[in-house]
């Protein structure tokens, strides 16, 4: 029986050998535990799993074997949400969406400008005034290669200007759920050093001191070995990071339980010429730019966190952001951060597959110096090891 619960955990890819098999039967036989399965549980989780990173797929691999669970679907298989809802948008034929035009930045705007002007009244479903359907682009709900979104929600995310506030949410720091895979991660950038009051016994050198005072025992202390590393992570919020909330709230409270010495700073699509710690308070408590640049010493790790998803102006041109006229392009502030702080990565919950299809991913990630990774486990070990040089 425990020879196929040994398979079913190979096949689960966890990296279990014959000689911590054997460790488990030699248990077994020995009684260490009652018999329960819950004991069981955890004894074979002990013998078996070397690594905390694999303690959900052993959970599953388990549940799987002892319990029935039907493990026949992929956890990614369910329906897009997109394929059961917003089946009243108009639909456009291939050609009709190869026809359409795209102005440019400067002219989008230039012709907004006109249309203000001239529009005295509502329009719904055409291809030239400020409305909702159609395939004007000016409005909201409809269909249009590069247009300007005004009230409504985001759909195609093709929007290079949003005409309004916008409101965002805080990531939960205190988000524990999910949390433990990421923490193992995160371990890997530490740096350990002894700073402080001599408060902690210090063990090989009371046992020598004892040695050389003839036997009588001569206790030495050492200050506590604390994690030295500085940490400033530069969160993406709002937008189409709104799909990555959940994992992103899972790194944010991880990242704040295992790196004490963090700073972070909120930012929407691209870093400009202020940040913020708080959404609900970001248009009257603005950091500058140039204030965190100068705070933080070079040594400190800088870890970008967003999906780098936009239109292209808004990295590459002054006035590109969507919510203001930012003066410098994004470009010109990602340059200066990667200048001042020679460690750093980006972060993107993005599936890795489709960063070739966007053209503000392939952006970011050149002038990133290609050090961006996925937000999964495997993408984050490999960042703390590009943080770790």
């Amino acid at each position: 029986m425990l020879i196929d619960f040994f398979f079913t955990l190979k096949d689960a890819k966890i990296p279990v050998t014959i000689k911590e098999f054997l460790t488990l039967l030699e248990a077994m036989q020995k009684n260490v535990i009652e018999p329960s399965l819950d004991d069981f549980y955890y004894l074979a989780r002990l013998t078996l799993v070397k690594d905390e990173a694999h303690f959900d797929k052993f959970d599953r691999a388990f549940g799987q074997y002892f319990k029935g669970i039907n493990s026949a679907f992929e956890t990614n298989s369910a329906i897009p949400l997109d394929w059961l809802v917003q089946r009243m948008k108009r639909e456009l034929s291939p050609e009709q969406l190869a026809a359409l035009e795209k102005f440019g930045y400067d002219k989008l705007m230039d012709r907004l400008n006109e249309l203000l002007k001239e529009q005295k009244e509502r329009h719904e479903g055409g291809s030239k005034w400020i409305g909702s359907g159609g395939t004007s682009p000016f409005g909201n709900g409809g269909t249009n290669p590069e247009g300007i979104r005004i009230g409504g929600k985001g759909g195609n995310r093709t929007a290079v200007k949003v005409w309004e506030a916008r409101a965002y949410k805080d990531y939960d720091g205190e988000r524990e759920i999910g949390t433990r895979n990421i923490k193992v991660a995160l371990r890997r950038l530490r740096k350990f050093a002894r700073q402080g009051a001599e408060e902690e016994l210090a063990l090989d050198a009371t046992i020598r001191a004892t040695a050389s005072n003839a036997g009588y025992l001569d206790i030495k202390m050492q200050p506590e070995r604390k994690n030295n590393i500085k940490v400033l992570m530069l969160f993406d919020v709002g937008g189409t990071m709104d799909d990555h909330i959940e994992r992103t709230e899972e790194l944010f409270s991880a990242s704040k339980t295992e790196f004490k010495n963090m700073e972070f700073f909120y930012f929407h699509n691209c870093v400009y010429d202020y940040m913020w710690k708080n959404n609900r308070r970001r248009n009257s408590e603005r950091f500058p730019t140039w204030d965190i640049l100068r705070k933080y010493p070079p040594d400190t790790k800088l870890i970008f966190v967003g999906d780098a998803t936009m239109s292209p102006y808004e990295v590459l041109q002054p006035g590109g952001s969507v919510e203001y006229n930012n003066e410098e392009a994004g470009s010109e502030w990602l340059t200066r951060f990667t200048a001042a702080f020679p460690k750093f990565v980006w972060l993107n919950p993005e599936p890795e597959g489709v960063w070739q299809y966007r053209q503000s991913i392939a952006i970011i990630k050149q002038l990133m110096n290609n050090r961006m990774f996925p937000l999964t486990m495997d993408g984050l070990e490999r960042a703390m090891r590009t943080l770790s040089k």
